[in-house]
């Protein structure tokens, strides 16, 4: 498998490390990349992510045979609107973003007739830190990559997104795409919403500062994603709210259990609460060693 240019649509960490890695593989003689950005796309061909700067996501998609989109959610229709009329049925089209049913939507309107072309994906990869500079060729090693097509979707593309997937390292996972947003509600999404919340809760009280200064290591690793940036996120909880929401409710039903049982005064529950808790880590962390 050799893919004669790839068209990257937004030459971030994601898009940057999967050019990356398609090139340390020698899966692609040719990468052109456009950014929103003059300044990431030129900074992109000096890092060797891209080898030639488009001056649009159209021009960096002609002549390509297989092109990543890895721009926020939000801004999906947008670039599909603005790429249509070079896509061709041969050619391999992908996204990275962290929710699926609305890039789906968003690439049925977009694309319009050519969106059998679209495989819809999502590599469970990333680092706090933004930008080309953070490209990685190793980032996608070893991770999983949610892949979630369409009854629209053209089998000879979803063959060559696994192919390509697997060949940089990926684990690749297949399902429909409102699985996917439920799931990641649950294990992502919400994950994020809480440490966002929490480190506001300390920093707006008066002697916040003060306790943070205390914080060890089990608020540094809770509150890590905390870091991740504002604008990606801020589009990917308003992209998945629905879900999100239900999985704010539940999450809300199991801290009223634990005040109940503190505002009792009942150790028995709030340790059967605790046992529940440490038993299911314990369970899912033996299955992440295997």
């Amino acid at each position: 498998m050799m893919f004669e240019q790839l068209g990257l649509i937004g030459c971030g960490l994601m898009g940057g490390s999967f050019a990356l890695a398609l090139k340390r593989a020698g899966l692609v003689r040719r990468v052109v990349g456009y950014s929103k950005s003059p300044s990431t796309t030129e900074r992109a061909r000096q890092l060797g992510v891209i080898d030639v700067e488009a001056p649009s996501a159209l021009l960096a998609v002609s002549g390509a045979d297989i092109v990543l989109v890895a721009v926020p959610v939000a801004a999906s229709e947008a670039t599909f609107k603005s790429i249509r009329h070079m896509v061709s049925p041969q050619m391999l089209i992908m996204d990275v973003g962290s929710t699926k049913s609305d890039v789906v939507e968003a690439a049925q309107r977009g694309l319009r007739e050519q969106v059998g072309s679209f495989v819809p994906a999502h590599p469970i990869a990333g680092k706090e830190l933004a930008g080309v500079d953070n490209a990685d060729a190793d980032l996608y090693t070893g991770k999983q990559v949610i892949l979630t097509p369409t009854k629209q979707t053209l089998v000879a593309q979803l063959r060559k997104a696994m192919e390509v997937w697997a060949a940089i390292g990926c684990q690749v996972v297949q399902m429909p795409p409102e699985s996917h947003d439920a799931a990641f509600a649950a294990v992502s999404h919400l994950p994020h919403m809480l440490a966002f919340a929490l480190m506001n809760s300390v920093r707006s009280q008066s002697r916040g500062t003060e306790y943070l200064g205390l914080a060890g290591p089990g608020f540094r690793d809770f509150t890590r994603i905390a870091a991740s940036e504002p604008k990606v996120w801020r589009d990917i909880l308003l992209a998945n709210r629905t879900e999100l929401l239900t999985q704010s409710q539940l999450f809300r039903d199991q801290l009223q259990a634990f005040e109940a049982a503190m505002q009792g005064n009942d150790p028995q529950a709030l340790e059967d609460l605790i046992t529940q808790a440490s038993t299911a880590r314990t369970n899912w962390r033996m299955t992440q060693l295997r």
